[in-house]
């Protein structure tokens, strides 16, 4: 998983995570190797920022 540049910081995709893989990064998020590909957050961003 990935979040692009499309990102509005909402930290909707936060809260959906259920591993706490989503961190802050600069005004953005980002998704560090916690990650375990549930896709969680991928339904949860209202801008579809989140690529698998």
């Amino acid at each position: 998983m990935k979040i692009n540049d499309e990102c509005i910081a909402c930290g909707t995709c936060v809260d959906a995570c259920p591993v706490g893989a989503i961190v802050e990064s600069g005004d953005k998020y980002a998704i560090n190797d916690d990650c375990t590909d549930c896709a969680a957050c991928v339904d949860s961003c209202p801008v579809n920022a989140i690529i698998e």
